[in-house]
């Protein structure tokens, strides 16, 4: 069976081409729309049923930077132990307890600008360690970016605590 990137006939590399994707998933979806395959036989809806949700899965790994991240350390072996394996480096566990209190300073006080800075400063965050994903990747350290993969996981997850938060004050 072949990966998401050989089903896109896209290079396996964690810098992607998002407009080489996005044709390469079109092409992929009007060969295989069920629509196609109105007046075919049940066998071969099915089939062409299967590609078209195959597809979707696959460019949705792909296109966004966690997942294709994720995927990528599956594609090589690595088991990002996201259940099992809690321990980050003190000085980003720090990072998440400043976070945290200023969040909830910012809840407490109703302060709508500490949440925007807090915004900012997770989207920059995010950005960094997309960036230290990439290099990781070209270095084809594996291990190394598993780690990385959990930091973002967090910076993920809290970014969208941040924003109901931010809904819920608007």
């Amino acid at each position: 069976m072949q990966n998401h990137f050989e089903l896109f006939h896209l290079p396996v590399s964690f810098a992607i081409d998002l407009n080489a994707l996005d044709r390469a998933y079109h092409d992929v979806q009007h060969q295989v729309h069920p629509d196609k395959f109105s007046t075919a036989g049940d066998a071969e809806k099915r089939v062409a049923m299967q590609w078209a949700t195959r597809a979707n899965e696959a460019y949705q790994a792909l296109k966004h930077p966690l997942k294709r991240a994720t995927y990528l350390c599956q594609l090589n072996g690595i088991d990002l132990q996201v259940e099992s394996s809690t321990s980050m480096p003190s000085e980003f566990l720090m990072q998440q307890m400043a976070w945290r209190e200023m969040l909830e300073d910012a809840l407490s006080s109703k302060d709508m600008p500490t949440l925007s800075i807090l915004e900012a400063m997770l989207g920059q965050s995010r950005q960094d360690e997309v960036a230290q994903l990439e290099a990781l990747f070209d270095q084809q350290n594996f291990t190394a970016a598993a780690m990385t993969v959990r930091r973002l996981m967090f910076i993920e997850k809290f970014g969208v605590e941040v924003a109901n938060v931010y809904d819920d004050l608007s």
